[in-house]
């Protein structure tokens, strides 16, 4: 005759309850085994995750708020010092070039430095029209550089909203387009009004190179009205050497 087959673990007739459990009658019921290794499991699985989630943390910083990489830039009162346009001076052959000077918005704080300095570049009145007469109108350019160092939170959230601006200070944005091989981000705006600018993020810095463009209308003696509207400035043709200049005044901040 086929007997009923045994379960694994089940208590046979003849067993004591001592041995199957390890527990005696006073102790408590034969399942007691099994209910402490669930707690067991329980407690070491917690501990494993626990363990998981700190390495995750300070790992990779899920979770936290770690600081941004300041990539050793340096953004103090005296920075402006080191800002130098070179590139920009030789394109629009300005023969006279102010010194960069330091605006006054600038913030000092634990949390963030910030330097705001201008140049103005004043190109000689070589230009003519028409190839025969001196040029009635006359064009100079300034250029800001605007340095900040975040040494909190991470500004690149920030920075990649600010690409999708429509308008800037009151001007209009006309045109956005990314720069490659610039920081970790960077961007170039045209903007209206004959202003183009370059903005890059890297680390916790955010550096801004921003060119205008002045017209200027030189008349003769009893001329109160310039003849006619003054040319468009064609930003774009110094887009390159927008791009060198700023390069340079990273590793200024870098170094200076």
């Amino acid at each position: 005759m086929i007997s009923e087959p045994e379960l694994v673990g089940e208590d046979g007739p003849g067993s004591p309850q001592d041995v199957v459990s390890g527990f005696d009658d006073r102790q408590g019921p034969a399942t007691g085994r099994r209910r402490w290794r669930g707690v067991l499991w329980a407690a070491g699985g917690a501990v494993t995750a626990s363990a998981v989630w700190a390495t995750a943390v300070f790992g990779y910083g899920i979770g936290g708020d770690p600081k941004p990489d300041l990539r050793g830039y340096r953004v103090e009162s005296d920075s402006c010092a080191a800002v130098e346009l070179k590139a920009l001076a030789e394109v629009v052959r300005a023969t006279e070039t102010e010194p960069a000077e330091t605006a006054l918005d600038g913030i000092e704080h634990p949390a963030l430095h910030r330097i705001r300095c201008t140049v103005t570049l004043i190109p000689a009145d070589a230009a003519t029209q028409d190839g025969d007469e001196p040029a009635r109108w006359t064009e100079s350019y300034e250029a800001s550089v605007t340095a900040e160092l975040h040494k909190e939170t991470d500004p690149r959230p920030e920075f990649e909203a600010s690409s999708t601006l429509t308008e800037i200070d009151g001007m209009e944005v006309t045109q956005v387009e990314r720069v490659p091989d610039l920081g970790e981000l960077a961007h170039l705006l045209v903007l209206n009004d004959n202003v183009m600018q370059l903005k890059v993020v890297d680390g916790g810095a955010v550096v801004t190179l921003t060119l205008t463009a002045w017209r200027n209308y030189d008349t003769d003696d009893g001329e109160e009205e310039p003849p006619d509207d003054p040319p468009e400035s064609e930003l774009l043709a110094y887009r390159a050497d927008l791009i060198s200049d700023m390069r340079d005044v990273m590793k200024a901040l870098k170094t200076g």
